[in-house]
């Protein structure tokens, strides 16, 4: 019979074991959708655990860049005319309202950030034209606050994105100083892929083209009628709808929803002339007919994905209290099923401030990745075995070697486990984090077999034992802070695979030192002792 007292330490490891078994093997409740999408015969190998892993275990993209700006650095404006000199420079410059972006940094001080290819000298003309003539600096790129929402934006889409598991963005300083870089590791799909996911700021509106008269004479109008900040997050999911047309289910805000109703009146669509009046569909290879008609534009980044008449929807924007603004949802359209998964993504996660400019880009076949994995395996197991060799040989005991051997395993066990459970991506760089962590666990049980027993001399008491142990302890606490310390700057620093060696070696430092250290002091105990209690 186990006494809970004096062997706690013994179940809080048995029983963490079962919790990091539970993470490693339990089926996962997600989407089911895990297919790798990268072009060619290849396909991965399906893993029994949910374990996941990084490019160099199993293939995919990594690609670096930075965002497309211009930052103009404390300039001086007027209070309360941010909006007016945002305006201005959009319009002198040729861009969208989105496209530059004015925050305050003092009561008349501003930073200003201009989201396109755009050269220095036609942002001072902007400026000029817009009554800003004093600023400290124009400096291409863009402030740390929006680099920090662009890496969350990405993150998002790589996230949510069918097929990738263990994506990862991170920043990195450039050696010789300046904009930092993004790096993106997109596992399982190829470069092509990659850009088509993030490689655009992903900007989601719905425009509507109507007909007008001004002065006898038709025109047309074009006018954005609902932006992504109109549609409430999470969207649905993509699907074909009852008449076989693929869509995205989106619901409306409730301003975005009035606005939505106030528009379509303005601009006569709830007309009986409205209905099903599109033409701009049949233009598309000999340019736009001359009367489009009432359209409805699903446009992505500027480009016009779909053009859709007006249906069904008509109906529920008219009257005076419409159904729709109680409604507030509709289907929006897109040519094909991908283009409405993407249009999700591109909702779900937000727009990108600026256009992401991929500037170099790496891939590794799944094939040539998933070699590495049965290797990294036979390495470990090369260690452990090597490493059992010698204590064996060195102890001649089984009581002794077998329970130290089990305890750094399980050590292993739960570092694989905590893997699982954050869902951290492994690569090469971790695999020899596990090495390591094998070598110096067995490396304090050593320090701790060996205080305790004296050099194969035997334990009489439990008094002299619980010395023995405190002292073995204490040199492996201090061990255990001087490689926690050494090991830091490399975990919090962007240094790549460093990283990852890092973390993953303090992580099985920490469990070692609270968890398994303390259980082997146990087992050896009640193995070494019989009916001699604590005290």
């Amino acid at each position: 019979m186990i006494d809970p007292r004096d062997n706690w330490r013994i179940l809080l490891l048995v029983a963490l074991s079962l919790v990091a078994a539970v993470f490693l093997f339990a089926p996962q409740l997600d989407d089911g959708d895990q297919a790798l999408n990268v072009t060619g015969s290849e396909s991965t190998i399906a893993s029994p655990t949910n374990l996941q892993y990084g490019l160099e275990l199993s293939g995919g993209t990594r690609v670096r860049g930075q965002l497309v700006a211009q930052t103009v650095e404390n300039a001086a404006i007027r209070e309360n005319e941010s909006q007016l000199i945002s305006d201005d420079i959009a319009e002198t410059l040729g861009l969208e309202g989105l496209d530059v972006s004015v925050r305050s940094t003092g009561a008349e001080t501003a930073t200003i950030e201009v989201y396109a290819n755009v050269s220095e000298d036609k942002i001072k003309t902007a400026l000029d034209e817009a009554g800003v003539d004093d600023w400290d600096s124009i400096q291409s790129g863009v402030t740390d606050n929006t680099r920090s929402s662009a890496v969350t934006v990405i993150e998002d889409r790589i996230s949510q994105a069918p097929g990738i598991s263990g994506g990862s963005v991170t920043e990195t300083e450039p050696l010789g100083g300046g904009q930092p870089f993004i790096v993106v590791e997109a596992p399982g799909i190829d470069s092509a892929q990659l850009r088509e996911l993030i490689g655009e700021p992903g900007r989601v509106q719905i425009r509507a083209t109507s007909p007008e008269i001004a002065d006898g004479n038709q025109s047309f109008n074009t006018q954005t009628v609902i932006a992504g900040n109109d549609i409430e997050k999470p969207v649905g999911t993509a699907e074909l709808g009852s008449d076989g047309r693929p869509g995205l289910p989106v619901t409306l805000t409730a301003s975005g929803a009035e606005k939505f109703v106030e528009e379509m009146k303005d601009l006569g669509f709830t007309r009986n002339e409205a209905l099903g009046s599109c033409r701009l569909s049949q233009a598309q290879a000999g340019g736009a007919p001359e009367n489009p008609g009432y359209c409805l534009q699903t446009v992505v980044d500027n480009e016009i994905i779909i053009n859709n008449s007006m249906g069904s929807l008509q109906a529920d924007l008219q009257g005076p209290n419409p159904p729709f603004i109680q409604e507030r949802s509709f289907t929006m359209g897109t040519s094909t099923l991908s283009e409405a998964t993407q249009l999700g993504i591109n909702l779900n996660s937000g727009e990108l401030p600026a256009e992401y400019n991929i500037q170099t880009e790496s891939f590794i076949s799944p094939g040539t990745a998933q070699q590495f994995r049965p290797l990294a395996l036979i390495t470990g197991l090369a260690a452990w075995l090597t490493v059992s060799g010698v204590v064996y040989f060195w102890y001649r005991d089984v009581r002794v070697a077998v329970p130290m051997l089990a305890t750094a395993s399980a050590e292993v066990f739960l570092l694989l486990g905590f893997a699982a459970a954050i869902g951290l991506p492994l690569d090469l760089s971790h695999i020899a984090g596990f090495i390591a962590v094998i070598g110096t666990g067995l490396d304090d049980l050593i320090i701790m077999a060996d205080e305790i027993l004296q050099r194969k001399k035997d334990v009489t008491t439990g008094r002299i034992y619980q010395r023995r142990f405190r002292r073995a302890f204490w040199v492996i606490g201090i061990a255990a802070a001087t490689t926690i310390i050494a090991m830091s700057p490399l975990a919090v620093l962007s240094l790549g695979d460093l990283r990852g060696f890092a973390i993953i070696t303090i992580v099985g430092v920490l469990i070692g030192v609270g968890i398994t250290r303390p259980a082997y002091g146990d087992i050896l105990r009640k193995l070494m002792l019989d009916n001699v209690k604590r005290s």
